[in-house]
């Protein structure tokens, strides 16, 4: 697969065309922002992490029938991809009360949640990625009725298997964001990552943060707490997989 021309930077990858219209390259960057931006460093390491703990996420909900855009790792940071077109709508499901649910709606974090939550924002930096509904995303013309459904089904699947997955590790999926894209002939998949960036994960047993909130809320420890996640998920993975 020839790599070609950048297409697009973000805040956490950079994204290649290849020789084939409907594949990409994605390329991970150690680079780490918070808060829209606002906060900005590097954690050594997460682009590898990432990567890596994406693609094995990706390939177990592929398995468990959730279709996704990954096709082949190409190296500790590049991943082959297929070509989307992002559904402008980012998902964001909650086991327990953690982060900005918390802080909205005043309640400590923790809470477990007898069932788990969905909850929508608009994909739009500028905007601060404001929290919207499914009637305010379809009045946006972001997606179809048939589309916020499926995304819904899908990514309460996400959960059902990834909570399991993590509870194999010792550890507590409490939420995570998720993102969708349409592949040419509209088909909804799941896309961008799965990793210690988009979810909080808490050691089941000491509640310690094994994710990005040690960058966000400068807990220490960051390299260190990725390096053990990603132990984690690759001691239990073969067995995941397996069933």
């Amino acid at each position: 697969m020839e790599k070609r021309v950048q297409l697009y930077e973000g805040k956490a990858k950079k994204v290649f065309a290849t020789d084939d219209p409907e594949l990409l390259i994605v390329s991970y960057k150690d680079d780490a922002t918070a808060f829209n931006g606002l906060k900005k460093g590097t954690i050594a390491g997460k682009g590898v992490i990432n990567n890596k703990m994406s693609n094995r996420l990706m390939k177990l909900l592929e398995a468990s029938g959730v279709p996704t855009h990954f096709v082949e790792e190409l190296s500790d940071r590049e991943t082959l991809v297929k070509k989307v077109s992002i559904v402008p709508l980012e998902v964001i499901i909650r086991n327990i009360s953690a982060g900005s649910f918390a802080k909205h709606y005043g309640v400590e974090e923790g809470i477990v949640f007898d069932s788990p939550t969905i909850e929508f924002s608009y994909k739009n930096d500028e905007l601060g990625d404001p929290l919207l509904n499914e009637y305010h995303a379809k009045a946006l013309k972001l997606a179809t009725d048939g589309e916020i459904q499926l995304i819904k089904k899908y990514s309460f699947k996400v959960n059902e298997v990834l909570k399991e997955f993590w509870k194999s590790c010792g550890v507590t999926l409490v939420d995570f964001k998720l993102e969708f894209g349409r592949l040419s002939d509209g088909t909804v998949i799941l896309a961008d990552e799965i990793s210690p960036d988009t979810c909080r994960l808490w050691d089941s047993k000491t509640g310690e943060k094994m994710d990005k909130d040690r960058f966000r809320r400068d807990l220490g420890g960051v390299e260190d707490a990725y390096r053990k996640i990603m132990a984690r998920l690759e001691e239990h993975y073969e067995a995941a997989v397996g069933k």
